[in-house]
C-alpha cells in the first residue's frame, strides 16, 4: 500500500472528513430543536388568541391610580381648596413630629454596624459596633438536639438596667459551643471581663456591651448582642440610663 493510500484511509483528511460529518450532524439537531420550539411557540400563541390568557385589560380606575379630584377653577374655591391643603400637611406634620424621639436616645444599624448616640435631632455618637452574626449553632446527639439562632432582635427597645464591670453568666450554648460539658453549679458559669466595662440590659439576655475583640468592630460577629469599643462604650454610659429608648433595625 502506498503512501497516499495510508494518508486517505486513517491520516488528517479522513480525520477532517469524520470532523466535518460530525458538525453536519449537531448543525442538523439544532435546527431541529429550534424547529420544534418555533413550533410549540405558534401553538401557544394560537391558543392564546382564541381562548384569550385570563387577563382583563381595561383604563385603570380613577380611585386606583390614586388621583383626587382636580382642583376647582374657581378662584375663591381654589382658595378654600388651597387653605385645606395646608391645614391637612400642618397636620400630618404635628403627627410626624409627635413620633420623633425625644431627649437621649441610642439607634443601631446592624446592617451596617453602626451605633448612633442621639439627642433629640443632632447625633452625639456614631461609631462602629457588631450585632449578630446569623449563625445557627445545633447541639449534638449527645446533648437535647437543642439550636440557637445568633441572631439581633429588630424592634424599640428601653434599658432596662446598667451595669459597671459586668459579670456574664454564660448561658448552656456557651459551652456547648466550646465542646465542653455543661456546668451544673452557677459559680462555674461566671466569666469576667468579656462584657467590657459596662452593659446595659434590653432584656431576654441581650445587651449592649464591650468587648475583648475591638478589631472584629463593624462586622457580624456577635452571638446577638451589640459590642462596642472601650472609648465608644463610656461615652454612652455618661448619658444613657435606665428607660433609655433603644431602636435596633
Amino acid at each position: 500500500m502506498s503512501r497516499e493510500e495510508l494518508d486517505v484511509a486513517g491520516g488528517p483528511l479522513s480525520q477532517q472528513t469524520a470532523g466535518a460529518s460530525v458538525a453536519v450532524r449537531t448543525t442538523l439537531r439544532v435546527l431541529a430543536i429550534v424547529g420544534v420550539l418555533v413550533l410549540l411557540g405558534l401553538l401557544v400563541g394560537g391558543v392564546a388568541a382564541a381562548y384569550g390568557t385570563g387577563f382583563a385589560y381595561g383604563p385603570v380606575p380613577r380611585e386606583a391610580a390614586g388621583a383626587g379630584d382636580p382642583p376647582p377653577s374657581d378662584p375663591k374655591a381654589q382658595k378654600r381648596f388651597v387653605g385645606k391643603l395646608v391645614a391637612q400637611h400642618k397636620q400630618l406634620d404635628a403627627a410626624l413630629q409627635a413620633k420623633v424621639p425625644k431627649g437621649i436616645y441610642v439607634v443601631v444599624d446592624q446592617t451596617q454596624n453602626r451605633i448612633y448616640l442621639k439627642k433629640d435631632e443632632e447625633t452625639i455618637l456614631n461609631a462602629a459596633c457588631s450585632a449578630g452574626s446569623g449563625l445557627i449553632l445545633k447541639e449534638g446527639d449527645w446533648g437535647k438536639g437543642r439550636k440557637w439562632v445568633f441572631d439581633t432582635p429588630r424592634g424599640l427597645f428601653k434599658v432596662k438596667s446598667r451595669q459597671e464591670n459586668p459579670v456574664w453568666k454564660k448561658p448552656d450554648w456557651a459551652f456547648v459551643e466550646e465542646g465542653k460539658p455543661i456546668p451544673r453549679n452557677d459559680d462555674d458559669r461566671m466569666d469576667y471581663g468579656t462584657l467590657g466595662e459596662y452593659s446595659f440590659q434590653l432584656g431576654d439576655g441581650y445587651m449592649i456591651h464591650g468587648t475583648l475583640y475591638e478589631r472584629l468592630l463593624g462586622r457580624s460577629v456577635t452571638h446577638g448582642c451589640i459590642r462596642v469599643g472601650r472609648d465608644d462604650l463610656r461615652k454612652i454610659w455618661k448619658v444613657v440610663q435606665v428607660g433609655t429608648p433603644v431602636y435596633i433595625y
